[in-house]
């Protein structure tokens, strides 16, 4: 059986009449960019996010860009981020001119390891962003503890966790202004790049919605130096046809990772993902860890089984960053992630058949 890494079929076709109409409504309206499509998207996301602000952008690096602007940090500032991350994230810092200050994960779970936040906290820091990393919440009654101790804010980098939660509180609520992506292929994608910012506060909300547009409330006077970052009419038309569904598409992905739980239970070499207390997981990615990891993605690709690493340099280690001078073994649970870490097939509509596919591959390897 041939299993592909994403397939989109399984979730698009059944609300295909839905989408087209949703598009055909847009089309129609002859109002293509902030409009009411945006304007309902943002309010059905705030209730599924439990914000009471949530304002859509261009792009999930964007939201992180606009979350870092409101709060003003920007030159001579520091901001610690995760060593295993997706680089979008130390990006984001770095385009507002701040320092990421990067910080190992807990190996059990690949996120963030409040333990290690402390040491790396120095006089110019001003935010910590945690990454809730392949679907993850991190441990974010921690995380919290920790910045306010510190007086620091803390943005959330929630582009892979729509609907998780840590201790009963959702992702993307508990900074103060936070930053997801809705890239089609996310948990919640749009037909193309797509992002929003979600924040607790009146006042850095209507700092987005200016910075957004080109730093304008009013057409053609402009406050600020600011960006063209708008969530359109037809991606946020789309979106929220898919934000209904997206919590039955997250039990579907959770019972794939049950079954996966079930089918590679003691495979030596193998190791498998590990949900940290109280945290539960929407499994954007389904990682699993072995040092045979190269030889097996071989393995599986020969039999018809799609797979990716997330991923394969650590940000410290890629050429926009060898500025920082951060050499082999700076950040060695990143650097050994980044080895031994393949992401399985995931994708709402995968049946136990499908995994078992996938099982008995990597068992015959």
């Amino acid at each position: 059986m041939n299993v592909p890494f994403l397939a989109f079929q399984p979730q698009h076709v059944p609300v295909r009449e839905e989408i087209m109409a949703a598009i055909g409504r847009v089309y129609d309206s002859y109002w293509y960019v902030l409009g009411d499509e945006v304007k309902n998207f943002e309010k059905a996301y705030s209730a599924f996010n439990h914000v009471p602000h949530t304002v859509g952008v261009a792009n999930g690096l964007d939201a992180l860009v606009l979350a870092l602007r409101v709060l003003e940090i920007g030159p001579g500032d520091e901001v610690i981020v995760p060593s295993n991350t997706y680089i979008a994230t130390w990006l984001a810092v770095t385009q507002v001119g701040a320092t990421p200050v990067p910080v190992e994960p807990d190996p059990a779970t690949s996120n963030l390891d409040p333990a290690l936040i402390e040491a790396a906290i120095t006089p110019r820091t001003r935010a910590i962003m945690p990454v809730h990393l392949y679907g993850q919440a991190c441990r974010m009654t921690e995380i919290m503890a920790i910045a306010r101790q510190h007086d620091l804010h803390v943005v959330e980098d929630n582009a892979q966790a729509q609907g998780a939660a840590f201790d009963g509180q959702i992702t993307g609520s508990f900074g103060a202004v936070n930053g997801t992506s809705f890239y089609p292929g996310k948990n919640l994608g749009a037909l193309g790049d797509a992002g929003a910012v979600t924040t607790t506060s009146a006042e850095l909300d209507q700092k987005v919605r200016v910075l957004r547009n080109y730093g304008s409330q009013q057409k053609y006077y402009n406050e600020v130096v600011g960006y063209n970052s708008r969530l359109d009419e037809l991606q946020a038309a789309v979106l929220s046809v898919k934000l209904q569904h997206l919590p039955d598409w997250t039990r579907q992905r959770q019972q794939v990772a049950t079954w996966y739980g079930q089918h590679l239970t003691d495979i030596a070499g193998l190791r498998l993902p590990t949900v940290a207390n109280g945290a539960t997981h929407v499994y954007h990615l389904y990682v699993v860890q072995t040092p045979a990891r190269e030889a097996l993605q071989q393995h599986l690709t020969a039999q018809g089984i799609g797979t990716l690493i997330h991923y394969p340099v650590p940000p410290h280690r890629q050429q926009a960053y060898q500025a920082m001078g951060l050499g082999p073994g700076s950040f060695p649970i990143a650097e050994a992630l980044a080895a031994t870490c393949l992401s399985l097939p995931m994708w709402p509509g995968m049946t136990e058949a499908h995994v078992a596919a996938v099982a008995a591959a990597i068992r015959s390897f």
